[in-house]
């Protein structure tokens, strides 16, 4: 059985927006503070926030649509060992989708620099600007909740791509945009 439509799109819109505030992330950090740095955060951050704004329209379509079963065949097949890893890296992803943004928002709070959404909207800052508790604790956070949500996604990526091309149990299809006409 295949995923709703919306959930079709918000996992592949988040999976695209993810990777891609994740690649700037670990490419801004390194650069010397210039234009093009500042642009590059500012990037980052309404990515960030939009993010979470979809992660939270996910989570409530999530709520009120639950998704399709596991295929008798797969589930079946699956150790029990396989099946809490899978509901324990679901339910890890979900919950770094929110504490990504929220605690580079956080950091960025703390450092003192407003988070205005597509350059249009002010965000109220998150926490008191505290330079010393943003860079000895927020920064390291959010970095390694944004880390520990690459190894997730890495891990989901690849138990979809092992049941997909070494148990040829078509998986990937239920999350894959149907074609005009394709019935499934």
């Amino acid at each position: 059985m295949r995923y709703h439509a919306v959930a079709i799109v918000l996992h592949w819109l988040l999976a695209l927006m993810i990777t891609a505030s994740f690649s700037l992330g670990l490419y801004m950090t390194d650069l010397p503070l210039s234009p093009m740095r500042l642009k590059l955060y500012n990037w980052h951050k309404w990515a960030g926030v939009t993010i979470l704004a979809l992660s939270a329209l996910r989570l409530l379509w999530r709520l009120g649509h639950p998704p399709p079963a596991l295929p008798a065949a797969v589930a079946t097949a699956m150790a029990p060992w396989q099946l809490i890893l899978f509901r324990a890296t679901h339910r890890l992803m979900y919950l770094l989708f929110f504490a990504v943004p929220l605690a580079g928002w956080a950091h960025s709070s703390a450092m003192g620099f407003p988070v205005i959404w597509f350059g249009v909207l002010p965000l109220p800052d998150f926490v008191p600007v505290d330079r010393a508790f943003a860079e000895a604790v927020l920064k390291p956070l959010h970095a390694g909740c944004a880390f520990s949500l690459a190894a997730a996604v890495l891990l989901h990526v690849g138990a979809v791509l092992k049941h997909q091309l070494i148990d040829r149990a078509d998986l990937l299809a239920r999350m894959w945009p149907a074609r005009h006409g394709d019935p499934r």
